[in-house]
């Protein structure tokens, strides 16, 4: 009896939305008086960070600090149509339809600093800093707070934008089968180090190394944090999570989620996580979806894994110390 060690390789790719349907996602932009900017949306965050997101598409199109966004997603009942937060689509659906929204409110925006300035609206440029200037004569600009006051009590303009991204509907090929069910996709590889107790069948992950191509990372320290807890996550998928079957019978089971068993701190491996940047075509600023990938590929190499430390095959999720321990013993008596 020994603990022995294996090492497992596992690679993915994901799509970023679904187009099987159609996938339209709307979403309005329009200024405040003071020259504040807020986007309405029926894309619900989830925890996952789409407001800070959603808010730095708006800012980084119009030219403004994030800080000057706010992002209501509203309801269904008052807010743009939106297909749902689902599919790893969040991002990429939902921020092109806030560039295309934003597009607009900067053009009307534009177009009453030019009054201001008496100056032709294709002559004019954001700071980032919430000033509009001049092009080569910096020193003749406008606060973007001035040109909201502007637009609302003098000119009577609306700063605003109406945006909406559509994939439209993919029809299979009748005599392939053929079709386009995504516009893009994102790709992982995880290498999982693990340690399998051969006389009791525990799996110890020692190290867990993740690389993703994601598009481009538009908040690298948020897409670092969800791609670690994904990391985790697909882990306990791999290890702990089930609700069935329960041993010896169904009256053993958990009866609430103190007793669903999931890994601790101390369960947790070390973790590694590299990101490639390979912008999408048609993604905002190249991004694509790394939402549910982020959980993927640690399963498949977590198995692996256990199959190069025992020489087990397990292909039923979790891999419990007692499958092991029965797969062991079978190939035993084989």
């Amino acid at each position: 009896m020994a603990i022995r060690r294996g090492r497992g390789v596992a690679a993915i790719n994901y799509p970023t939305g679904m187009n099987l349907g159609g996938d339209p996602t709307q979403a309005l932009v329009h200024s405040t008086p003071t020259g504040n900017f807020m986007v309405t949306l029926s894309s619900v965050d989830l925890g996952q960070g789409m407001k800070q997101i959603m808010a730095q598409i708006c800012a980084e199109t119009i030219g403004v600090p994030t800080d000057r966004v706010v992002v209501d997603t509203a309801d269904t009942d008052t807010g743009p149509h939106c297909m749902g937060t689902f599919a790893s689509r969040g991002t990429h659906r939902a921020g092109n339809a806030v560039i295309q929204a934003a597009r607009e409110a900067r053009q009307v925006m534009l177009e009453v600093a030019a009054e201001e300035l008496e100056v032709n609206a294709s002559d004019l440029e954001t700071d980032g800093q919430g000033n509009i200037l001049v092009k080569g004569a910096p020193q003749k600009s406008i606060s973007i707070f001035d040109v909201a006051l502007s637009a609302h009590f003098k000119r009577g303009r609306s700063i605003s934008g109406r945006g909406m991204f559509l994939i439209p509907r993919s029809y299979p090929e009748k005599e392939t089968g053929a079709m386009k069910p995504s516009t893009c996709y994102a790709h992982a590889c995880t290498v999982a180090e693990v340690e399998v107790d051969d006389e009791t069948g525990e799996v110890t992950v020692l190290t867990v190394k993740n690389i993703f191509e994601i598009g481009r990372a538009l908040n690298p320290k948020m897409v670092e944090q969800q791609l670690v807890g994904g990391s985790w996550m697909g882990i306990s998928h791999a290890l702990y999570e089930t609700t069935e079957p329960y041993y010896p019978s169904r009256d053993h089971g958990g009866t609430d989620f103190n007793q669903y068993l999931m890994p601790g701190p101390g369960d947790l491996a070390e973790t590694e996580i590299i990101v490639l940047e390979r912008p999408s075509a048609d993604g905002p600023y190249g991004a694509k979806g790394p939402g549910e990938m982020c959980a993927n590929p640690q399963i498949p190499a977590v198995a692996n894994a256990v199959f190069d430390a025992v020489g087990v095959r397990i292909d039923t999720l979790p891999i419990t110390p007692e499958r092991i321990l029965r797969a062991l013993k079978a190939q035993a008596s084989n």
